[in-house]
């Protein structure tokens, strides 16, 4: 499940002819903010908490929330209100980042486009409204299974469930985005194409102690 990513530098976001973002962000973890397109506003950078956050929702949970699987969407409390009402996102990204035990301990891998160039995961959306009468954007990464994927399939624990993040093509980004019936959504629901992609080791640099 991917708890750390990397959003693409505003610039970098240029070539998507949508106005840059207006607000700073960083290395997002759940409860970051970062980027993202909703379907109600597909044009716009909005910022967001990474994990989701329903009205009912205290922010702690983004921590918890920050992943939707695939196949209990549907179920979820979390996330079910934003499935069924298809509060679709696509969310930005330059690299993202997952455990790699290949060592026989956990190391960090990046993985990105093999050319380097942003693109966009598959999630969902929610908006609450602050005591000040402002939005609040929570957004979460939808994934699926990966036993068998020639690269997810080399992250996560041994003997767990190997999952994956939905890659969307950069020109289904508004096809996505509209889908309404179950079965449009859930054909996006796939894997990407191993080929197009790469992984390198990029640990953590260490926290020297004062």
């Amino acid at each position: 499940m991917c708890s750390n990513y990397r959003p693409p530098r505003s610039e970098a976001l240029a070539q998507f002819d949508i106005a840059l973002p207006g607000f700073d962000y960083a290395e997002c973890y759940p409860g970051s903010t970062g980027p993202f397109l909703a379907s109600v506003a597909p044009t716009q950078w909005l910022p967001g908490t990474f994990g989701l956050l329903p009205h009912w929702a205290q922010p702690k949970l983004a921590k918890m929330t920050y992943n939707a699987r695939s196949e209990t969407v549907t179920e979820k409390p979390s996330f079910r209100t934003a499935w069924r009402h298809r509060q679709l996102a696509v969310i930005p990204v330059q690299a993202f980042f997952e455990p790699c035990y290949e060592s026989g301990k956990a190391v960090r891998w990046r993985i990105e486009r093999a050319d380097g160039r942003p693109f966009g995961l598959a999630g969902l959306w929610e908006s609450r409204t602050t005591e000040d009468g402002d939005s609040w954007w929570s957004f979460t990464m939808l994934t699926i299974n990966a036993d068998g994927h020639p690269l997810m399939q080399r992250f996560h624990k041994p003997g767990d469930e190997k999952r994956s993040v939905v890659v969307l093509e950069d020109d289904a980004w508004a096809t996505w985005m509209t889908a309404d019936r179950e079965e449009d959504v859930r054909a996006f629901l796939t894997q990407f194409d191993a080929d197009t992609m790469r992984a390198v080791e990029d640990p953590r640099a260490a926290t020297k102690r004062v």
